[in-house]
């Protein structure tokens, strides 16, 4: 493991979003659902391809609030355009579980 800064960590900007929209995304190479999440006002909305099918479907993910990397850049995946990286975490079977806060946050808000 490597050691960073704690300026080396701010560099990473890391905020709460809200999935205002999905879709399969059967074209992806590995199962993905395409996503589409609200940042408020400062930052707007942003699409992400998330491979997270094992344990979401496109219907139980909108209204979700999840973190999200917003500052890497766009990466084109197929014919769709992912701006945002959405964390998570595997579980025992190396499948992603996506990371959300445990309260009510305000959308937008920045991780530190």
């Amino acid at each position: 493991m490597s050691v960073i800064s704690f300026d080396d960590f701010l560099k990473v900007d890391i905020r709460v979003g809200r999935v205002t929209r999905a879709e399969p995304f059967p074209e992806a190479r590995k199962p993905a659902i395409k996503l589409w999440l609200d940042f408020g006002p400062e930052i707007g909305e942003k699409k992400s391809s998330a491979q997270i099918t094992r344990h979401y479907d496109p219907e139980s993910v909108v209204g979700k609030t999840v973190m999200a990397v917003v500052n890497f850049p766009p990466r084109q995946i197929g014919k769709f355009m992912s701006e945002v990286l959405v964390l998570g975490v595997p579980d025992a079977e190396n499948e992603v579980v996506m990371l959300t806060p445990d309260l009510d946050v305000p959308i937008g808000g920045r991780m530190y």
